[in-house]
């Protein structure tokens, strides 16, 4: 019999307010039921929201370095039962082992770091334009924080906003995807081991569609992350800005990795190769768009082709195995109807373009790497985000040319370029309009202490990862002291 969960709420695991579940299933082998999660209400957000409200008052006044003790110890339980979580991942939405390590890993590294950062929030002092005055700034936590997230780093992009945001000093309601909940009650249990006082984190289970938008639309929660589709960005964007919340939205991307004609090629194919097929292609980042010049294209693609060829399909717990599933049945629904729209659209598929069904590939959401080349810079499968393992593959004749396809498209998150030519190199960095720019690597790999987002409809400014998150989970406070002993007027006595 399947394990039955719950929420997380004031310290205490709880059943949803009506004691409706939903299942969680492997997307590899959907037999295998990982277990049942409260199908929660607006009322657990309600109740969630209150708690963090509460317990606000005196996790805002413990230290920073306090609290930034706790992601410390968080980060060593997560180091010491790494091997574990990752199994648990894999098992929950399909990527290989290997992946499912280097998520945990990111979730690690960000626990070190914001660790750090605990001594490290740092204001600004300035001098004061009137005599005998002094100007200082700092920085205070915002409050209650909603934060939303997706299913394909369920450790990672969870851990990029917690970890933070409890060091800043606020308190969170954090509603995972329906997908991959048990990574996130797994992170939650961490954070308990680790000394989180009641109340500071709250876990609430259940649909987007209620329990998302309850906490968009709770007055108590001042400050919302999203991380998922710019179509439901969208929607979270407008929920927040009728009650003047705070809202960091990291959405969809199309990235292209360009290949120019002195590049090295060999690294080139591995990048495209992992960019495109990393993950079964289901990132932000991942290379959805290969932008060849004309004159290597035919020669790149051929070994292309043979390269992927050869990539193994399979469930991801299982060594050797390259590729997992996708997500569920709607998403490779997803992924078929852009195929088919690619071939409409007359561009050649030359791999793939159809789901993965031999053996115990049938009992899972498996689809094969696909290239299309012929690919029309305007064509559909090149602007929109498939979420998918399908390339598209363009040419270019010159550099200019690359960059102004690469720029075509509504998304700026991640790019790429392969050259031995510093000087393109400088010229794309300072031109492709994205917030992550590669130079000889794949549009992913970010690094937790690095920002991490993107322009134009990938984000609205806000940068997860880093320092810069930190502008996000921070409200800035002026303080004036003035010790001249009479009345001073900024601008009309200086």
């Amino acid at each position: 019999m399947a394990q039955k969960f719950q929420n997380y709420i004031d310290g205490i695991w709880c059943d949803s307010s009506d004691g409706e579940h939903f299942e969680n299933r492997n997307p590899a082998n959907w037999d295998d039921i990982i277990g049942h999660f409260p199908l929660s209400t607006a009322a657990d957000v309600e109740r969630a929201a209150n708690c963090a409200a509460e317990a606000f008052k005196s996790w805002r006044l413990i230290p920073a370095p306090h609290r930034g003790d706790i992601c410390r110890k968080a980060g060593d339980i997560m180091l010491r039962r790494k091997a574990e979580i990752a199994a648990i991942m894999t098992r929950e939405m399909g990527k290989t082992i290997t992946e499912t390590l280097g998520d945990v890993q990111e979730g690690i590294d960000t626990a070190f770091y914001c660790a750090t950062e605990g001594r490290r929030l740092f204001g600004y002092n300035t001098p004061s334009e009137l005599p005998n005055k002094l100007n200082l700034s700092f920085r205070v936590p915002v409050g209650v924080c909603g934060l939303i997230t997706p299913w394909n780093f369920p450790m990672a992009i969870p851990t990029w906003n917690i970890f933070p945001g409890l060091v800043a000093g606020n308190t969170f309601v954090f509603k995972p995807a329906e997908d991959t909940p048990h990574t996130a009650n797994i992170l939650v249990e961490i954070l308990i081991e680790a000394g989180l006082p009641k109340g500071v984190l709250n876990i609430v289970h259940g649909a987007g569609e209620v329990v998302g938008a309850a906490i968009t639309e709770h007055p108590l929660i001042r400050a919302v992350s999203f991380t998922g589709s710019t179509k439901t960005g969208r929607i979270v964007a407008q929920a927040c800005g009728k009650l003047t919340k705070h809202v960091c939205l990291e959405m969809g991307g199309k990235n292209a990795q360009i290949v120019m004609l002195d590049a090295d090629m060999e690294l080139a194919l591995n990048g495209v190769l992992w960019g495109a097929f990393g993950t079964t292609g289901q990132r932000c980042t991942a290379t959805s768009r290969l932008i060849l010049h004309e004159d290597i294209h035919d020669t790149f693609i051929q070994q292309l082709i043979g390269r992927a060829e050869k990539l193994k399909l399979g469930d991801g717990s299982i060594e050797g195995n390259d590729v997992g599933p996708i997500i569920n049945q709607k998403q490779r629904e997803n992924i078929e109807r852009y195929v088919a729209i690619g071939k409409k659209e007359g561009a050649i598929c030359v791999l793939g373009g159809e789901r993965a069904e031999d053996g115990d590939l049938k009992k899972g959401w498996f689809y094969k790497p696909t290239i299309f080349t012929g690919v029309l810079p305007n064509s559909t499968i090149a602007q929109q985000e498939i979420f998918g393992p399908v390339l598209s593959v363009i040419k270019c004749n010159s550099l200019a040319n690359a960059i102004e396809i690469t720029n075509s498209v509504d998304y700026g998150l991640s790019s790429s370029l392969y050259t031995k030519n510093i000087n393109d190199a400088l010229l794309a960095v300072r031109d492709i309009e994205v917030g992550i720019c590669y130079i000889n690597a794949p549009t992913i790999g970010a690094e937790a202490h690095m920002p991490f987002g993107g322009v134009k409809s990938t984000g609205n400014g806000h940068r997860e990862g880093g320092w810069a998150v930190f502008d996000f989970y921070t409200e800035w406070k002026s303080v004036y002291l003035d010790y001249s002993g009479h009345l001073q007027r900024a601008q009309i006595d200086n």
